[in-house]
C-alpha cells in the first residue's frame, strides 16, 4: 500500500478513512492532467531557484509528460490505497526516478496543488463552454435571419398581445446569451489567477517564484495575498457556478418555449421527427423529451450556486475539509451542462417553422395595437384612438390590418442581428484563450524536448 503524503505512522480506521475521502479519489481522475501541468511548472521553477538540480529537471518533466499523455488518453488511474491525485503521480515518479520523484512536493501543500487543480480544470472547461455557446448562439441567428418575415403571436399573461415574430424569438436567446457569457468572461478572469506557491495558504520560506509559474501556466495574474487564495477555494467555484447557472437560465426557457410551441394546441414549430419520442401506449405521440429534460437538467444546474454556498457559508479563513465536498457538485456540472447545449443547438438548427399562424382568425385581435398607432400616426389622441379601438373589440366589429411598420431598433423590422453578433464577438475577444493555449503547448513542448 502506498504511504500517505502526511503518513507519520499512524493507522487511520477504514470507516474514517472511507468516509473522509468519500468521491474524491474519482472526482480526482478529472484533475489528473491538471495536476501534471501544475507539477511540470512548479519543477521547472524549483530547478531556477535551485531546489532541483539541473540534471535532475529533464528526467522528471519527461515522466510527468509521459503521465500527462496517460490522462489525456483516459488511462490515468488511482491505485487502490493511494489517497488522492497528487498522492499517484508523485508515487508514480518514484517509481521511475528514485528519490528525485519526492522532491516535488517541495514548497507545495496540498491545498495549493487542489486550488491550481480545479483552476486549470475549470479554466479549460470554462472555454469548452464558451465555444459553445457560441456555436448555439450562432445557430440562433442564423435562424432569426432565416425566419425573421414568419410572424407568431406574441403573449402576455399567456394571453395573446402583440405580433412577434420568429425572428425575434431567436434572435431574443441569442442576445440573452451575450449577456451569459458576459458573466462568464468575468468568472473566466477571477479563475484565471494562479494560486500555486500559497502552500497551505500562510506561503513558504522557500524563495518560490510564483512569477515563473504564473507565465508558464498561462495565467493572467496571481492571487497575491496566499491567504486570500485560500479563501478563493469555494468562492471561486460559486462565482463560475453563477455564470453557468445564467447560460442554464437561458437554455432552460428556450426548451419550456419549445415544449409549448411543439404542442397542437399552439403548433407553432416542428422538430424533426428523430429528435422526438414516443409513448408506449399512444401510437400517435412524438414528445419533446429532449428538450423537457434540457429544461429539468438545466433547472438543477441554476441550483449549483445555492449548493456552494451551503457549504462554504460562514467558514472562516482558512483550509477546513467542508471544501473536499465542492469537488462532487462542480467538477461534473460543466459537461451536463455542454449535453444541454450541444443538444439544443442540434436541433435547434432542425426546427422547422410554422408560415402561417397569424391567418388564423384566433389571433385577429393582437393587431389591434397596429390599428391604435395607426389612427394615432392619423392625429387622433392617443385615449381617444385606444377607446375607439376597444369598442370596435367589444361590439365585434374590429377588422385587423396585418400589414406592420415596426422600424426601430430591436423590433420586427429591425432586428439589428449585426450589432448583437458584434456584441458576441467583443465579449468572446476578452476570454485569453489564445495565451493559455499557447502556454501549455509551450510547457509540453518543453517537457518534450
Amino acid at each position: 500500500m502506498a504511504q500517505k503524503l502526511w503518513d507519520k505512522g499512524t493507522v487511520v480506521n477504514a470507516e474514517i478513512e472511507r468516509f473522509t475521502v468519500g468521491k474524491d479519489r474519482e472526482m480526482d481522475i478529472y484533475l489528473a492532467k491538471h495536476d501534471v501541468l501544475g507539477s511540470m511548472a512548479h519543477v521547472t521553477m524549483l530547478e531556477n531557484i535551485g531546489l532541483i538540480e539541473k540534471e535532475e529537471l529533464p528526467l522528471l518533466l519527461a515522466e510527468l509528460r509521459n503521465i500527462y499523455a496517460l490522462a489525456e488518453k483516459g488511462q490515468f488511474e488511482i491505485e487502490d490505497g493511494v489517497e488522492d491525485v497528487h498522492s499517484q503521480v508523485e508515487l508514480m515518479l518514484t517509481r521511475k526516478l528514485g528519490d528525485m520523484g519526492k522532491k516535488i512536493h517541495s514548497g507545495r501543500s496540498r491545498n495549493d496543488q487542489v486550488l491550481l487543480d480545479l483552476k486549470l480544470f475549470a479554466r479549460e472547461q470554462i472555454q469548452l463552454i464558451a465555444e459553445d455557446v457560441f456555436h448555439l448562439f450562432s445557430i440562433l441567428i442564423d435562424q432569426s435571419e432565416r425566419y425573421k418575415e414568419i410572424l407568431l403571436p406574441g403573449y402576455t399573461h399567456l394571453q395573446i398581445a402583440m405580433p412577434s415574430s420568429f425572428g425575434l424569438w431567436f434572435g431574443a436567446y441569442a442576445e440573452s446569451l451575450v449577456d451569459d457569457m458576459e458573466l462568464l468572461s468575468a468568472a473566466w478572469k477571477i479563475t484565471n489567477r494562479n494560486p500555486l506557491g500559497s502552500a497551505a495558504g500562510y506561503g513558504s520560506s522557500f524563495p518560490l517564484n510564483r512569477r515563473m509559474t504564473t507565465e508558464l501556466l498561462g495565467f493572467d495574474s496571481m492571487d497575491y495575498n496566499v491567504i486570500y487564495a485560500q479563501m478563493g477555494r469555494g468562492k471561486t467555484e460559486r462565482t463560475i457556478a453563477f455564470a453557468l447557472a445564467g447560460i442554464a437560465a437561458t437554455i432552460s426557457k428556450l426548451a419550456y418555449d419549445a415544449c409549448l410551441f411543439t404542442s397542437q394546441n399552439f403548433n407553432f414549430i416542428k422538430l424533426p421527427d428523430e429528435c422526438t419520442t414516443g409513448s408506449s401506449i399512444m401510437p400517435h405521440k412524438k414528445n419533446p423529451d429532449v428538450f423537457e429534460l434540457t429544461r429539468a437538467k438545466c433547472n438543477k444546474i441554476q441550483a449549483l450556486p445555492q449548493q456552494i454556498m451551503m457549504i462554504i457559508n460562514n467558514l472562516p479563513s482558512g483550509y477546513f475539509r467542508d471544501l473536499q465536498i465542492l469537488k462532487e457538485t462542480f467538477i461534473p456540472v460543466f459537461q451536463e451542462l455542454r449535453d444541454c447545449i450541444e443538444m439544443t443547438a442540434y436541433i435547434v438548427g432542425k426546427i422547422e417553422v410554422n408560415k402561417h399562424i397569424l391567418d388564423d382568425a384566433k389571433y385577429d385581435l393582437i393587431f389591434s395595437v397596429e390599428e391604435v398607432n395607426r389612427l394615432v400616426l392619423a392625429g387622433m389622441p392617443f385615449r381617444d384612438a385606444y377607446l375607439k379601438v376597444g369598442l370596435d373589440i367589444e361590439k365585434g366589429i374590429f377588422s385587423p390590418n396585418k400589414k406592420l411598420q415596426h422600424v426601430h431598433e430591436g423590433s420586427i423590422g429591425n432586428l439589428c442581428n449585426d450589432e448583437i453578433s458584434l456584441l458576441m464577438q467583443h465579449t468572446m475577444s476578452r476570454f485569453s484563450f489564445k495565451k493559455v493555449d499557447e502556454a501549455i503547448e509551450n510547457l509540453l513542448i518543453f517537457a518534450a524536448d
